[in-house]
């Protein structure tokens, strides 16, 4: 229990402070663009368009709103963290009591073996992830409209609790799950490919007579992690537009955005479109190529 509770406050902590940056992301994108392109410079020092960065929509919505304005959406987003670790300890606490009572404790493994309880491991992980991005994904919709409401400057989703009795009434159950699947298909590849692929490398490509091969290792995870991520973002992409698609707000709502009867279509929009890495950079953001700016509706068409 006192390794979950600092879980909780070490992820609270960084919630907290990870916020504003997840904010600014989810507004890039849903496709709000409220400042118009500017002529910068690439890395390799040519002249480009350039899409404000991160420092530069901070600094608007903080004129909008304050500084308090970068935190929409932050209790739901607490709770969600919270909840989501007690569960996914629990799952875990769950599975070591398990494989205590069947006698499995810390051996020498073969490399024959090694996949196979990479496999295990990682299934013991998908399952418990799973669980707790079910039971924590309501939290995560209500974060996502709280935040996408500065679009169309309402206050639909004003609480926890309203906003829990607003999409009750309006959506039925089905609406505290929008964009589930999406995401947990996200979550599963990323957490096979980071796993598999660290675990190759670690077998494979690191020599067990290599200097510093703790540190190697950790930097193989690292670094697999960062590509699994990469890899799977249009699938975190698609259930954010998903869990705001046709809410009553603006943001998710014709003609700022298209309606879409389910996630598949809105994947093949965005394909169709080039803007399956949208939101995916919040720095050195090139323009769109064939992309016109609208003034009036802060967005590219």
């Amino acid at each position: 229990m006192a390794d979950t509770c600092g879980q909780v406050l070490l992820g609270s902590g960084l919630t907290v402070l990870s916020h504003p940056l997840m904010y600014i992301k989810v507004l890039i994108q849903v496709g709000h663009e409220p400042l118009p392109p500017t002529l910068g410079r690439n890395l390799f020092g040519r002249q480009v368009q350039q899409l404000p960065g991160l420092f530069s929509y901070a600094k608007h919505i903080v004129k909008i709103d304050g500084k308090v304005g970068l935190f929409k959406g932050l209790v739901p987003r607490l709770c969600a963290s919270t909840i989501g670790t007690f569960v996914h300890s629990k799952v875990v606490e769950k599975y070591q009591d398990q494989d205590k009572s069947q006698g499995v404790g810390e051996k020498h493994v073969s490399a024959e073996d090694s996949m196979e309880l990479v496999v295990k491991e990682t299934t013991k992980e998908m399952i418990a992830r799973s669980c707790a991005t079910v039971i924590t994904h309501p939290f995560h919709v209500i974060t996502l409209r709280c935040m996408v409401q500065f679009i169309g400057r309402e206050t639909k989703y004003s609480g926890v609790f309203d906003s829990i009795v607003t999409i009750y009434r309006e959506e039925g159950i089905l609406g505290f799950f929008a964009g589930l699947i999406p995401r947990l298909l996200g979550d599963v590849l990323s957490l096979w490919i980071c796993n598999m692929l660290a675990h190759l490398i670690n077998t494979y490509a690191i020599d067990d007579s290599m200097n510093h091969k703790g540190e190697i290792k950790n930097c193989s995870q690292a670094g697999t992690g960062f590509l699994a991520s990469m890899l799977t973002y249009p699938f975190v992409l698609v259930s954010n537009l998903m869990a705001i698609n046709n809410c009553g707000l603006a943001g998710g709502l014709p003609p700022y955005a298209s309606i879409y009867p389910s996630w598949v279509d809105c994947w093949r929009h965005l394909s169709r479109e080039g803007n399956m890495s949208r939101g995916n950079s919040l720095f050195f953001r090139k323009l769109p190529a064939g992309k016109m700016y609208a003034i009036e509706q802060k967005r590219f068409f």
